[in-house]
């Protein structure tokens, strides 16, 4: 962490310091958090982070509850890609079950999960523009947004909180709707973030604002656990997509997105470029299911693949096992599993021992947005209060994966 301005201590005789409330509920923290900041004049000396104002206890939670209905809970870490979480949950269901799953499911979770990294990567870099007091740019973008979540209400029937998807598959095929919005959005998102871009990438007080401003070492970010774009933004190109191919991502040809000083101008182009990778993504996705049987949506697991809810409401025995199975009744073996996704900040993992029971004995978030806020605190120390604010903004702290 580099800061060209020097660096103030409590017990220096010529500074009178104030301390500040940065949260826990103010505009400029964009979620329910707080840093308690001690300020000489308008720079940072130093700062405490304080977090737990919307914990919800999630994985205690999850200790009670069989596997279906654990889902709803990942919809509410990371709300702003919760499709991204959904299938992160129930392949690491899928692990622990040892279910194969069909090509074509993998390419269709490919198109949501990559739609679900652009709707994130738009949050992120709109709210740096217009912290930068860019409204234009937030405004203009943040439309697609919209159509993302037209998508999947399309897919699923629901928008933010989607609870998309099922262990073995998804509950239902794309229709044709659903495609072709998808293919209006691969033709109409790539105009528009390609005036984004021609609006901030060059501009003067854009740059002015964010390079330089808040530069993380390889070193220093490794050692904070750094996962994501924060970390791609130091030169470190580490994406689990790759590293860890799931979904059959080792089929799709696509390039990860690098920096090389780690500061907020680097992180908001490894965004922007990430979302040309997402598209090109999608794209082959599309290509690839031309040549898979149309239909298959789900693998062969009748013991944990919910019935059709047609079957549900006419058969008596799709309805016991749709009982059977949200209940959890049906036995899982006892093992210890880890499945990791490349989440929007990064690497989003479950780590669930089963003990044979209904429930996971243990389950635990490995939620990126708690591990990269750690250093908040300390690599503001120095910094004017104005850069921290778009700082924090850079780092894309989503209250509800940061409190869990």
């Amino acid at each position: 962490m580099k800061h060209n301005q020097p660096v103030y201590t409590d017990n220096d005789p010529q500074s009178e310091l104030v301390t500040l409330n940065l949260g826990p509920t103010h505009p400029a923290t964009h979620g329910v958090f707080q840093n308690v900041l001690q300020l000489d004049g308008e720079r940072i000396v130093s700062g405490v982070s304080t977090i737990g104002y919307i914990h919800r206890a999630f994985e205690k939670i999850a200790e009670h509850r069989p596997f279906y209905q654990i889902t709803p809970l990942t919809d509410r870490l990371n709300y702003c890609s919760s499709p991204i979480n959904n299938m992160g949950w129930h392949m690491t269901v899928e692990k622990l079950l040892n279910i194969q799953i069909p090509k074509r499911v993998d390419y269709l979770r490919v198109i949501i999960m990559e739609l679900a990294r652009i709707s994130d990567h738009i949050i992120c870099n709109t709210i740096i523009a217009q912290d930068t007091g860019a409204t234009t740019t937030f405004l203009y973008l943040f439309q697609f947004r919209e159509h993302i979540y037209e998508i999947y209400e399309e897919i699923c029937g629901a928008r933010l909180t989607t609870n998309i998807g099922r262990i073995g598959g998804l509950e239902r095929d794309f229709n044709d709707i659903a495609f072709a919005k998808i293919n209006k959005f691969l033709k109409e998102f790539p105009v528009a973030l390609r005036e984004f871009e021609s609006l901030l990438n060059r501009n003067r007080i854009f740059i002015d604002r964010t390079a330089g401003v808040a530069e993380v070492t390889q070193e220093t970010a490794l050692s904070y656990g750094w996962t994501g774009p924060l970390l791609r933004a130091t030169g470190v190109d580490y994406d689990v997509r790759v590293s860890e191919p799931y979904s059959s991502y080792q089929d799709f040809d696509f390039e990860i997105p690098v920096g090389t000083s780690g500061d907020i101008y680097d992180r908001y182009l490894v965004r922007n470029e990430e979302m040309w990778q997402s598209v090109r993504i999608i794209e082959q996705a599309l290509e690839k299911l031309k040549s898979e049987p149309k239909g298959i949506f789900h693998a062969d697991v009748p013991e944990f693949y919910l019935p059709g809810k047609e079957e549900v409401y006419n058969n008596m025995e799709a309805l016991i096992y749709h009982f059977k199975i949200v209940m959890g009744e049906i036995d899982a073996p006892k093992a210890e599993v880890y499945h990791a996704v490349e989440g929007g900040n990064g690497e989003l993992g479950f780590y669930l021992i089963n003990d044979g029971g209904r429930t996971p004995y243990r389950l635990h978030f490995r939620r990126p947005s708690f591990i990269n806020y750690s250093m908040f605190a300390k690599m503001s120390e120095g910094m004017l209060l104005s850069d921290a604010i778009i700082n924090m903004s850079s780092m894309n702290i989503i209250a509800g994966e940061l409190d869990a």
